[in-house]
């Protein structure tokens, strides 16, 4: 009887741990949907602008694993925030441009045709550049077209989620944002990539804030060959 009970205790399954993820917003599709078959253990998410990620890291917030860009990962760990040497590269998104799901493609096969277009669009979206990645990669873009000044009474700033909603409830004509920011939104629809002279590519890598075997397991998981499958349906290439 003594026997049976110790085999019962150490029968019964360990609980499940929760394993808290703090990401970039742009990563997001990159990770809920092969996060979503990690068996075992409950996830929970925060996704936040690059900004505020920073900001939510000064401010004490927790995690077990963390999703951030290489120049971000950089400050932190010069500023001890995270450990150095751990990180495992995830994804990388380039940027794209959208527009109604029921209006023309404009032209944007190249640097000219891009300037065209930007100059007559009656409006414009980006993520706010003080909060997002992509928008200083598209102002640092408009300022190479000689067109940023141009364009500021015709340009809405988000500071952060989907930047091309906007263009999806038919406020805004044109939105600039990582294609795989792109695709989900209800409405819209993805013109293409930005033109190669100006396109930036974000990387997304993962960095272990926990020594759980649990957060190592889903970062095998979540660089798996089906997850690499995944990555390319949400608009995303390997690293």
């Amino acid at each position: 009887m003594k026997l049976l009970v110790f085999l019962m205790v150490f029968a019964t399954p360990a609980p499940a741990e929760e394993i808290k993820v703090l990401s970039g917003g742009a990563a997001r599709h990159a990770i809920e949907p092969m996060a979503a078959s990690f068996p075992g253990h409950k996830l929970s998410f925060d996704f936040q602008t690059m900004g505020r990620l920073q900001q939510s890291l000064a401010a004490g917030q927790k995690a077990d694993l963390l999703v951030v860009t290489p120049e971000v990962l950089e400050r932190l760990e010069k500023d001890g925030k995270v450990p150095a040497g751990k990180a495992t590269p995830l994804a990388k998104v380039g940027i794209g441009v959208a527009v109604h799901e029921t209006a023309a493609l404009p032209d944007i096969s190249s640097a000219a045709a891009m300037r065209r277009t930007l100059l007559a669009a009656k409006s414009i979206v980006y993520i706010n550049p003080k909060t997002g990645t992509s928008g200083k990669h598209v102002e640092d873009m408009l300022a190479k077209l000689n067109i940023l000044e141009d364009l500021r009474g015709r340009t809405m700033l988000v500071n952060e989620g989907y930047a091309v909603a906007p263009v999806g409830r038919g406020e805004v004509e044109l939105g600039i944002h990582q294609i795989s920011e792109i695709l989900p939104v209800p409405g819209v629809k993805l013109v293409g990539p930005l033109p190669a002279e100006f396109q930036r590519y974000t990387v997304y890598t993962m960095v272990p804030l926990s020594d759980s075997p649990a957060v190592a397991d889903l970062i095998k998981h979540l660089t798996s060959p089906q997850a690499r499958e995944r990555l390319k349906q949400a608009g995303y290439t390997s690293p």
